[in-house]
């Protein structure tokens, strides 16, 4: 394992392609202000920035009514719309917290939404990105309660009943999300066998190139070897690290960087 190992911020390249992840906005005591901080970092980077990736879990819950908007969240909202229409490519992947999304962001910002994660080519180098939750399936508990939560039928029903039940009902969830993190020892790197994002490129690897593995989800800042070829990048969090990834065209290299 490399361990973090973060790129110092004077010293940024040009920013081609952008990976955040795991804000975890509207929980916590200081999550206006981090959504401050990541708008402030949005808008700093955006002169260069081609392709804006977020890796899920930007918001602590979230669930797309017809005609109900969660509360909050409005400043990184309002700079997404603004980066879309000066011509920065949004793609927003769905975590664990924020699964019922939809396609809000694709309607209200032009986001390209994605389920699981994908291959993307730039650069002639082939990306495969994703959030990272359910990966490797070592929890086989958190797989069925996944399933439940995105089978759409499920979602239907959901949707039926009023806010003042639903929300509760996901605030446990989200709870329940983050005491699985402090069980799994969540901030350190547990090994190749027992990380199941590791376990799932590892496989992907056997039958397709790939040069990179970008994910969030576990909160851990890192540069790990996973061939002579290909190397996984975890985007950390904005929740505790303020950590994001950049990709620089000029440099042909992917790099950490934090803003702590």
């Amino acid at each position: 394992m490399e361990g973090q190992r973060f790129a110092e911020p004077t010293c940024m390249a040009k920013v081609d392609l952008l990976f955040i992840s795991d804000a975890h906005l509207g929980s916590g005591a200081d999550s206006r202000q981090r959504e401050r901080e990541l708008c402030d970092l949005l808008y700093r980077l955006e002169p260069t920035t081609r392709v804006l990736y977020l890796l899920g879990d930007m918001f602590d819950f979230w669930f797309s009514y017809r005609h109900v908007v969660p509360r909050g969240h409005t400043r990184l909202l309002g700079t997404l719309a603004a980066l879309a229409d000066r011509g920065t490519e949004l793609h927003y992947f769905i975590g664990n917290h924020d699964m019922w999304l939809f396609d809000y962001l694709q309607t209200e910002v032009g986001a390209t939404m994605h389920d699981d994660p994908e291959l993307m080519v730039y650069d002639g180098r082939c990306f495969l990105i994703g959030h990272g939750d359910g990966l490797g399936h070592l929890d086989k508990k958190f797989d069925f309660v996944r399933r439940v939560f995105r089978n759409r039928f499920n979602q239907r029903l959901f949707a039926v009943l009023p806010p003042a039940w639903t929300f509760p009902i996901a605030q446990r969830w989200s709870d329940s999300n983050k005491d699985k993190h402090d069980h799994e020892d969540c901030y350190r790197y547990l090994g190749d066998e027992r990380e199941g994002i590791v376990i799932y490129c590892k496989e992907r690897l056997r039958t397709e190139q790939i040069d990179y593995c970008i994910f969030g989800h576990r909160h851990t800042p890192l540069v790990h070897s996973l061939s002579e070829s290909c190397t996984y990048v975890n985007t950390g969090d904005w929740l505790r690290n303020r950590s994001y990834a950049i990709y620089s065209m000029e440099e042909h290299r992917l790099q950490l960087h934090n803003e702590i």
